[in-house]
């Protein structure tokens, strides 16, 4: 890229103007003096599906946690609808209207459905008639089966009940840490579809993936993090048919996609 640092960076804060969310120059890290994000940049306008793709140990993860209050922010802001919400505890967060699907142990194993989900209003439990009607729109199976443990469902079915619980409190933006990781490839195809059906029904969604040429393929813009700031951004299709994004972060895979 011939573009500098500064221009990449005056480009990024002109077209944040009127986010839901978005984060500016993060840096942050588990440990004192360890960072793992070292001047991330994202927003997300509203009705948009933001996807961040990169190798290994790029800070993917660490950047969602960083925006819902997980790991400490050590400089930079996050905002959400014009709000500073930088280190907000994630309670706080769920209230203002920000979901958090996390990639592992994101169910209620010995809990029903229907109870997994009332855990995802216990802070406004007089939504739940109405959202649970919301989520079983979108995942009808969560309907039928209401009563089953979830401890007995399949990873795809637990991806369903996790995404469903975080919808509950009607959240502007959702943000899903690498929700295809473990399933099948049929589960992860219904889980794009479902991430999709969910941006459709007016939910903001950013979402962190390993499967980087699907996840290009479903997203209206993508980020490639890379030592814990951004590579690239653009359009998914632009990134999936950048040939510097594809030798560097997508390789074969993408050349078959």
């Amino acid at each position: 890229m011939n573009e500098t640092t500064s221009d990449v960076r005056a480009q990024h804060l002109a077209a944040a103007e009127g986010a839901v969310l978005r984060a500016d120059d993060l840096i942050a890290g588990y440990l004192p003096g360890v960072n793992i994000l070292n001047g991330a940049d994202l927003y997300c306008q509203p009705g948009e599906l933001v996807g961040i793709i990169g190798p290994n140990g790029a800070g993917k993860s660490t950047l969602l946690k960083a925006l819902f209050g997980l790991v400490r922010i050590h400089s930079g802001s996050v905002k959400l609808r014009g709000e500073d919400i930088t280190d907000d505890r994630a309670d706080a967060l769920v209230t203002k209207g920000l979901g958090f699907v996390p990639q592992s142990d994101n169910v209620f194993p010995s809990l029903t459905i229907a109870e997994n989900l009332q855990m995802g209003c216990y802070q406004a439990p007089r939504k739940f008639a109405e959202r649970f009607d919301f989520v079983a729109g979108l995942f009808p199976a969560l309907r039928d089966r209401r009563n089953q443990r979830a401890g007995s469902l399949s990873g795809g079915e637990r991806q369903m009940v996790a995404m469903g619980r975080a919808l509950m409190m009607e959240p502007s933006v959702l943000l899903l840490d690498e929700p295809s990781a473990g399933l099948s490839p049929a589960m992860q195809d219904e889980v794009f579809v479902q991430t999709r059906a969910i941006n459709k029904a007016g939910v903001s969604v950013i979402m962190v993936e390993q499967n980087a040429a699907r996840c290009l393929q479903i997203c209206d813009r993508g980020y490639v993090l890379d030592q814990g700031r951004n590579a690239y951004t653009a359009t998914g299709h632009e990134l999936a048919n950048d040939p510097k994004v594809i030798e560097l972060y997508l390789g074969t895979l993408a050349k078959k996609g």
